[in-house]
């Protein structure tokens, strides 16, 4: 391995390890938490090596944001592969979707609530945004109905799970109609 290999590798390791402690601080203690004095000290690095990597923490967020994007893409796609009907599958995507918010807020709140500095729904917006949305309009396209662009459906069918995430969270909902909420937006919404 010659030396550049060597400190690209090594510079990819820190990377990685600067955003898995960013969300690991930030699911424990909340956004705020997340400095990068802290970050720095429990990494074990300075923190101009930090900024070497990051300019900044929206930039720190911005990373945790692509990471938690990849990651729903994947948990979506997979509950969707397991169903066998168009309805099966939008239940499913929207148990997953709704569950990965649940499991996951800090990195929920990178994705759509924070300003990770990243473009969405433009020509420049990162890899794993756009595919996190196409693993939604993957089931979702199927059954937009007539007329109703895919792209558009999903975008409304995202906004409701979105809704629904955040107000359950904020504790808004009752949570013991979780199921039920999820069983007539896809009866009502998808219409399957």
């Amino acid at each position: 391995m010659s030396v550049q290999e060597r400190k690209a590798r090594d510079r990819a390791v820190r990377e990685r390890l600067i955003v898995a402690t960013a969300r690991e601080l930030a699911e424990q203690q909340g956004w705020d938490a997340v400095t990068t004095r802290r970050l720095a000290e429990r990494i074990e690095y300075s923190q101009p090596v930090l900024y070497s990597h990051f300019r900044g923490k929206r930039e720190i967020i911005g990373a945790v944001a692509l990471e938690g994007a990849a990651e729903m893409a994947v948990a979506v796609r997979a509950a969707a592969s397991a169903a066998n009907t168009p309805r099966e599958r939008v239940a499913a995507l929207a148990r997953a979707y709704l569950d990965f918010a649940e499991r996951n807020p800090a990195v929920y709140d990178a994705l759509f609530q924070l300003d990770g500095g990243l473009a969405y729904a433009q020509e420049d917006t990162p890899e794993p945004l756009k595919d996190a949305f196409a693993a939604l309009m993957e089931s979702l396209g199927e059954v937009a109905g007539d007329g109703v662009h895919p792209g558009l459906f999903t975008e409304v069918f995202w906004a409701s799970l979105h809704g629904l995430a955040t107000l359950t969270r904020a504790g808004r909902l009752l949570p013991e109609d979780a199921a039920q909420r999820v069983e007539l937006l896809v009866d009502r919404l998808a219409l399957v």
